[in-house]
C-alpha cells in the first residue's frame, strides 16, 4: 500500500508544477492593474509625479512575467505564498484564517450530499420503476439543472425572511461568541443548499451502479446460497458499486469548492470564497493565486484519496 500511495504522489508532482504555472499566467493576464485598483481615481491628480510607477516597481510588477513566475515559484517551494498587494499581509496567514470555515461548509455539504445521495440511489435501484424511482429521477434531474444560487435565494426568502427558521448570514449570532450548537444552526442552511447538486448526481450514479450489479451472476449466486437480502445487497452488490461512486464523488469536489464561493458570498460565510471575491475586486493577484493553488492541490489530494479508496474497494487495483 505504501508503494501504491508513493507512486500516485510522485505522479502528482509535475501536475502541481503545471498548476502553479497556469495559476500564475491566468491570474496575471486578468484585466486591470493592481496599482490603479488600490488608488482612489479622484486622488490620482493630487499624487506626486511618478508615484504609480514607483509603486509598480515596489510591488515587482515592472519585471517580465517569466521572471516574476520564477520568483513566485521559489517562494512557493519555501512554503511562502507571497504578500498581499492591498495591505502587505502574508497571503498564507490571510488564507489560513479562512480555510476552516470553508472546510466546515464544504465538508458538511460533502457528507450530506454523499450519504443521502447514496441512500436515495440504492433505494431507487431496489424499487426500480416504482413511484419512488420516478420521483427521485425527476428530483435528481431538477437538482442538477437548477443552479445552487437559485435554491439559495428561495431558501433565504422562505426559511430566513418569511418563516425565520434559520439565520441568513454568518457563522454565529450577532453579539454572541462562537459555540458548537449555534455554529451548527448557522451551518444547516448553506450546507444543505451546497449539497443539493452533489446529492442529485450521487443519487443518479448510485442508482445506475446498483442496477448494473443487482442482476449480475455473483449476486444471483449469493441469493441461491440462501444469504439474506441484506447480506446480498450490503456485502456483494453495494461493495462492487462503490468504484463509480468514488469516482463521481472525487470529481465533484472541484464543483463543490466552486459552489462554495457563491454560497459563502450569499450567506456571508467568512470562508475562502468571500476572500476570493474581494481579491478579484482589488486585483490582489498574490491572494488570488494562493487560493487557486491551494484549491487545485486539494483536488489533487482528493484524487489521490480516491485511488487509495479504490484499492480498498477492489484489491485487484492494488495488486495490479
Amino acid at each position: 500500500m505504501g508503494k501504491f500511495i508513493l507512486a500516485r504522489a510522485v505522479i502528482a508532482i509535475p501536475m502541481v508544477i503545471a498548476i502553479s504555472l497556469v495559476t500564475f499566467v491566468v491570474s496575471n493576464m486578468a484585466p486591470g492593474d493592481p496599482v490603479t485598483a488600490m488608488v482612489d481615481p479622484q486622488a490620482v491628480a493630487e499624487m506626486p509625479p511618478g508615484y504609480l510607477e514607483a509603486r509598480t516597481k515596489q510591488l515587482g510588477l515592472d519585471k517580465p512575467m517569466p521572471v516574476r513566475y520564477v520568483l513566485w515559484l521559489r517562494q512557493l517551494a519555501q512554503g511562502n505564498l507571497g504578500y498581499s498587494y492591498f495591505n502587505g499581509h502574508p497571503v498564507a496567514k490571510r488564507i489560513a484564517i479562512r480555510v476552516l470555515p470553508t472546510l466546515e461548509l464544504a465538508g458538511a455539504a460533502l457528507v450530506i450530499g454523499t450519504v443521502l445521495g447514496v441512500v436515495f440511489g440504492v433505494v431507487a435501484a431496489l424499487r426500480q420503476y416504482s413511484i419512488y424511482d420516478y420521483v427521485l429521477t425527476f428530483l435528481s434531474l431538477f437538482g442538477l439543472a437548477v443552479p445552487s444560487f437559485f435554491f439559495a435565494l428561495i431558501a433565504l426568502y422562505l426559511l430566513s425572511y418569511k418563516i425565520e427558521l434559520f439565520p441568513a448570514w454568518g457563522m454565529s449570532s450577532r453579539g454572541e461568541g462562537l459555540s458548537l450548537l449555534d455554529n451548527l444552526y448557522h451551518l444547516v442552511l448553506p450546507a444543505s443548499i451546497l449539497s443539493i447538486e452533489l446529492m442529485a448526481g450521487t443519487a443518479r450514479y448510485a442508482r445506475t451502479a446498483m442496477l448494473e450489479v443487482l442482476h449480475s451472476d455473483y449476486v444471483n449466486t449469493a441469493r441461491a446460497k440462501g444469504l439474506s437480502e441484506f447480506g446480498v445487497i450490503g456485502r456483494h452488490a453495494f461493495r462492487n458499486a462503490l468504484l463509480p461512486l468514488i469516482t463521481v464523488t472525487s470529481l465533484r469536489l472541484p464543483f463543490l469548492f466552486g459552489g462554495a464561493i457563491i454560497i459563502e458570498f450569499m450567506f456571508a460565510w467568512p470562508g475562502m470564497g468571500r476572500l476570493a471575491i474581494s481579491s478579484i475586486e482589488a486585483r490582489d493577484y498574490p491572494v488570488l493565486m494562493g487560493l487557486t493553488f491551494i484549491v487545485a492541490v486539494a483536488v489533487l489530494a482528493s484524487n489521490l484519496l480516491a485511488d487509495v479508496l479504490y484499492s480498498f474497494a477492489d484489491p485487484r487495483i492494488r495488486t495490479g
